[in-house]
């Protein structure tokens, strides 16, 4: 596990000054599947490296990128939040720039997913069209344009709570709209998980960590076990 510099990479393409990420290897020898993870809105924390290193232990060259590289979360999430609903922007090159970086990696063996959560999950879809082999969504809130945002998008695994109120009805119209454009998914709402269930842990400082709790947010391990595996299979099926 270590950190990595995607600066250059990142110049190149308009992304962010300087971007970092936590890279986190398999054990034996490669070349291993590529997996760019995408966190959420709190930021690259000790709970996504986690993620990351689980990843890694599944057997994928995985590759956490800190969308908040260029300022930390006060300065960069409202724009990487703007940048999504816009479907376009820096935290788009920053993305490319990670993808690069695997494919680029005599480590890799070419094919590269992606996965995200919450606010990631959303730039794990926005960008399943973008090049990557295949994408792992995670409680991720739908672009208006649906159809059009899915157009060329790649194999697609989808998990959502069905606690999570604001998007009880997203994973019945993202796999209607999957149907539609013919691409191969697996979709699955876990009824007794809120958001952020494959959160190991809670996140963030105290009142935010309380809220949450109020909410149902937050770990749940039985259904995080389940959607791992899909998310694991998913990505062996697609990646290797």
């Amino acid at each position: 596990m270590t950190d990595v510099d995607m600066t250059e990479l990142a110049s190149k393409n308009g992304g962010s000054q300087p971007l970092r990420g936590y890279l986190a290897k398999p054990s034996g020898d490669g070349p291993w599947p590529g997996v760019v993870v995408i966190h959420e809105a709190l930021g690259l924390n000790d709970v996504v490296r986690r993620q990351t290193d689980r990843l890694a232990e599944a057997g994928f060259l995985a590759l956490a990128v800190d969308l908040f590289s260029a300022g930390g979360i006060r300065k960069c999430l409202v724009s990487t939040m703007l940048a999504l609903t816009k479907g376009e922007g820096r935290p788009f090159a920053d993305i490319e720039s990670a993808r690069e970086w695997l494919i680029a990696s005599s480590d890799c063996s070419g094919n590269v997913g992606v996965i995200g959560f919450c606010m990631g999950g959303g730039f794990a879809l926005a960008t399943a069209n973008s090049g990557f082999d295949a994408s792992s969504v995670n409680y991720a809130f739908l672009p208006r344009d649906l159809d059009t945002a899915l157009a060329g998008a790649c194999p697609i695994v989808a998990s959502y709570g069905g606690k999570d109120l604001p998007l009880r009805s997203a994973p019945a119209k993202l796999e209607r709209a999957l149907t539609r454009a013919g691409i191969t998914h697996d979709v699955k709402q876990y009824p007794t998980a809120g958001h952020s269930f494959l959160n190991d842990a809670e996140i963030g400082p105290k009142p935010i960590r309380v809220i949450m709790r109020v909410a149902g947010m937050g770990p749940e391990p039985a259904a995080a076990a389940d959607a791992w595996q899909r998310i694991e299979t998913f990505f062996d099926e697609h990646l290797r």
